[in-house]
C-alpha cells in the first residue's frame, strides 16, 4: 500500500479524517529527497518549520525549574504534557536542571554519556550507532534527527563523501557494516520481516549481546524519530555537536547543510530512502510494503506459537531482572521485556518508565485507549509479543474478542476524538513519512494538547517496544 493512501484506506473502514476547509494545514508528508543535493536543501529548510503544538505558557516557578530550556519547544512540551512518572522511551519526561537533580533532559539515575554507551558491557562505538542512527533517520524521512546525526558524524571526523555513501554506496564500508546498515533498514521500515534469517545475518559478524545493543539503540532511535516528527519540531538553527564529551572536533562541518557535495554524490539516488518511482524517477513520496492484516483465526494460531518460541536474543534471569527492578523503583512484574532490557542496565533504566506506563493511566490517556493503540500499532508492526500484551490487557478491561478484532477493520463504535487520534497514530507509527500536518491538526482540534503529545510519546514507545521485543522473537509471557 502507498503511504500516500493510508488516509485514503482509513477513510474507507470508517476512521477517516474530515476535510477542515481550504486554510487547512499541509495536508501531505514533508518529501522524500532522492539525491543528497535535495537532501541538503530540505534539512535547510527544516529550520523554517512551524511548530504542530501551541506552545503552553510557564510560571515563573516553571521557568526556574526549566533553566535555560525554558524557552524550548520541546522540553516545554515535555514539561507541560508528559507525565513525570512516564517520562519518554528516550529520557525524562521532565527535563530537569542541576539545581533539581538530573542531567537536563537526562535519564534520571542513569549515567548520561554522549557517546551512547551508558553501560560498561556496550562495545559498539559511538560512531558506528550514529551511523545507524542516520540509515534509520534517512528510511524514515526523519529530517530533524537526519540533520542532527550529519553533524554528529561530522564532528567524529567523517567527510561529507562518506556520510553520503551512508546513503548511495555501502561497499565504501565493510561487509559487517553492510549487515548491519541492512538490518537497521529492515528493522525500521519492514519490522514484520523480522525473523530467525534476518538475525543469523547479523550474528555472522556480531556477537549476540552487540545484536541486542544495537536492536536496543536502533529501536531508541525509532522511537525519537516519531517524537520529533509527531510534534514537528524545527531543525536547530546551527551545528551544537562538535567537540561534546570527548568527540573529536569537526573537521568537516557548518551550521548551515548547504554545503558542497562531490560530483559523485549530487545525484547519485538513495539506496536507504523507501522511494515511490514513477516512469523511472522518484516522486518525493513513500511506500509501504505492509502486508494487509491477517485474519483472527490466522492471528490466534500465532498467539499460540509464539507462546512456545524461543528468544533469538539474550535474556538476563529472573533473579538479576528482579533485583534489577527493585534498584529501579519500578513495582512492575519480571516480564520477558525487562529480561530483555536489563541485559543493559543503565540504558534500560532510561527506558523504563515509558515502558512500564504502557499500560497504566499515568496521565489523561486512559487505559483502554492505551491498550487499543498498543494492538493497532502492534498488529501494524507483526510484532507478535506486544499483540499478545495488548490482547491480554484488553480483555483484562473487560473488552471481548469481537470487541478487539473490529479494532483491525471498524472503529464505527469509537468516538470522532479517537478516530482522529488512532488515525494520525497509526501513520506516525507505521512511519513518520506518513505523518502530516493535517492529522495532527485534526487531533489537536478533537482532543488536546495534552492528549496530542501524550499520544506522540505512546507511539514513540510502541515504536521501540515492538522492534525490539520482535527482534528478540520473545516468547508470550505466562
Amino acid at each position: 500500500m502507498m503511504i500516500k493512501d493510508i488516509t485514503l484506506w482509513l477513510a474507507l473502514v470508517g476512521m477517516g479524517t474530515s476535510c477542515l476547509g481550504q486554510d487547512t494545514p499541509v495536508k501531505t508528508p514533508r518529501p522524500i529527497p532522492s539525491t543528497r543535493t535535495e537532501l541538503k536543501e530540505l534539512l535547510e529548510d527544516m529550520k523554517k518549520r512551524p511548530y504542530r503544538v501551541p506552545i503552553p505558557e510557564l510560571s515563573e516557578a516553571e521557568k526556574q525549574e526549566l533553566g535555560e530550556r525554558s524557552t524550548n519547544y520541546e522540553a516545554r512540551l515535555r514539561f507541560n504534557y508528559v507525565p513525570a512518572a512516564e517520562g519518554t522511551v528516550f529520557g525524562a519526561g521532565r527535563p530537569r536542571t542541576a539545581a533539581s537533580g538530573g542531567t537536563v533532559g537526562g535519564a534520571g539515575t542513569a549515567r548520561q554519556d554522549f557517546t551512547r554507551n551508558a553501560d560498561e558491557n556496550m562495545t559498539l562505538t559511538y560512531q558506528f550507532k550514529t551511523m545507524l542512527f542516520w540509515i534509520v533517520a534517512r528510511t524514515n524521512n526523519c529530517q530533524y534527527c537526519l540533520g542532527h546525526q550529519e553533524w554528529k558524524l561530522s564532528a567524529t571526523g567523517m567527510s561529507d563523501d562518506q556520510i553520503a555513501a551512508l546513503d548511495v554506496d555501502w561497499s565504501a564500508y565493510t561487509e559487517a557494516e553492510q549487515a548491519a546498515f541492512a538490518y537497521a533498514r529492515l528493522l525500521t521500515w519492514e519490522p514484520h520481516q523480522l525473523s530467525d534469517a534476518a538475525i543469523q545475518s547479523v550474528a555472522a559478524h556480531y556477537t549476540p549481546l552487540q545484536i541486542l545493543e544495537m536492536t536496543m539503540s536502533m529501536g531508541g532511535n525509532n522511537a525519537i524519530n516519531r517524537w520529533k516528527e509527531g510534534i514537528g519540531i524545527p531543525q536547530s538553527s546551527g551545528n551544537t555537536f562538535a567537540g561534546r564529551s570527548g568527540v573529536a572536533q569537526a573537521t568537516e562541518h557548518s551550521d548551515t547543510f548547504l554545503t558542497p557535495t562531490s560530483p559523485r554524490f549530487r545525484e547519485a539516488r538513495s539506496i536507504v530512502a523507501p522511494l515511490e518511482i514513477f516512469d523511472g524517477q522518484p516522486s518525493g513520496k513513500g511506500v509501504s510494503s505492509r502486508p494487509a492484516l491477517e485474519s483472527r483465526d490466522v492471528v490466534l494460531r500465532q498467539l499460540a506459537a509464539v507462546a512456545s518460541r524461543t528468544p533469538r536474543l539474550p535474556l538476563v534471569d529472573e533473579a538479576t531482572a528482579a533485583a534489577w527492578l527493585k534498584s529501579s523503583g519500578q513495582d512492575i512484574p519480571v516480564t520477558g521485556w525487562v529480561r530483555l532490557i536489563a541485559a543493559f542496565p543503565n540504558e534500560g533504566r532510561g527506558r523504563l518508565p515509558a515502558l512500564a506506563a504502557r499500560e497504566k493511566q499515568t496521565g489523561d490517556l486512559t487505559e483502554l485507549q492505551k491498550a487499543r493503540l498498543n494492538w493497532l500499532i502492534a498488529r501494524q508492526d507483526r510484532a507478535w509479543y506486544a499483540v499478545g500484551q495488548a490482547f491480554r490487557k484488553l480483555q483484562s478491561l473487560g473488552q471481548t474478542d469481537d470487541q478487539i478484532f473490529a479494532l483491525d477493520s471498524d472503529w464505527h463504535e469509537l468516538s470522532a476524538a479517537d478516530r482522529a487520534l488512532f488515525s494520525f497514530a497509526l501513520n506516525l507509527a507505521a512511519s513518520p513519512i506518513a505523518s502530516t500536518d493535517e492529522d495532527a491538526a485534526l487531533a489537536l482540534r478533537l482532543t488536546s494538547p495534552r492528549v496530542f503529545v501524550q499520544t506522540v510519546n505512546h507511539v514513540a514507545s510502541c515504536a521501540y517496544f515492538n522492534r525490539v521485543t520482535e527482534a528478540a522473537g520473545l516468547p508470550a509471557d505466562p
